[in-house]
């Protein structure tokens, strides 16, 4: 559970976001939606291996040009 104290005179709007950002670095939302469906550990593998490859031909790319 999360706890937003809100100081004396500060605006609903700022508070709001500041649960927003607590919430989000939380990952509650990302482990939901993981847990909704079941992926094989391979499979997940190999996603992160195909990412990577991904992300390392932008850096390559970035340094070239």
């Amino acid at each position: 559970m999360l706890i937003i104290p809100v100081k004396e005179g500060e605006n609903i709007d700022r508070a709001l976001k500041r649960y927003k950002r607590k919430f989000s670095n939380t990952k509650t939302m990302q482990q939901l939606r993981n847990r909704k469906q079941f992926t094989k550990p391979s499979v997940a593998k190999r996603a992160q291996m195909i990412k990577a490859s991904y992300v390392q031909g932008l850096r390559t790319q970035e340094e070239v040009g």
